[in-house]
């Protein structure tokens, strides 16, 4: 009775890890939504797709989990590390930054660092990263309320092209 149950559980895992494999393969570039539909839909920051799998683990909405792999970012360590942005824009609120001391030190201490990298005030916004390409269009939106300064330093290294006066 016991392994009878465990291989119908076997079953249902697998079939559910084909549908995903499905789903994720019917999803070109296409069908990948912008930043802003994204944002409308409930999905800020960086989704990864490996995180849109884990999703449909826990959530049987499959109309849910196929948004979110329409603005997920592929995780696969090729694509993530050659991803970089000519620039970014720190975006926060000024009422609200005593509440980030991580990202105040960034701003204060080493913002400089990054030529390409601009601070706006604007009220009542989250901490995030508006990364930009080289025409200064928006290109993904991160949320950083809780990250380190160490975390934000590394981030913008590693995806911030250096500026040619550097």
């Amino acid at each position: 009775m016991r392994r009878e149950r465990e291989r119908e559980m076997g079953r249902a895992w697998t079939k559910t890890m084909v549908m995903i494999m499905m789903l994720t393969s019917t999803i070109s570039a296409e069908e990948h939504l912008s930043t802003k539909e994204c944002e409308d839909l409930g999905f800020t920051g960086l989704a990864l797709c490996s995180d849109c799998h884990s999703l449909s683990e826990y959530v049987k909405d499959q109309e849910l989990v196929s948004d979110c792999l329409k603005c997920c970012a592929d995780d696969s360590e090729d694509s993530m590390s050659k991803v970089t942005y000519s620039g970014a824009i720190l975006e926060v609120c000024m009422r609200k930054l005593v509440f980030y001391p991580e990202i105040v030190g960034f701003i204060e201490e080493e913002k400089e660092k990054f030529p390409s990298v601009n601070v706006q005030y604007i009220f009542n916004s989250p901490p995030k990263l508006i990364m930009l390409d080289e025409d200064g269009e928006h290109k993904e939106t991160i949320r950083i309320d809780n990250w380190k300064r160490e975390h934000l330093l590394q981030y913008m290294r590693e995806k911030v092209k250096p500026t040619s006066s550097s």
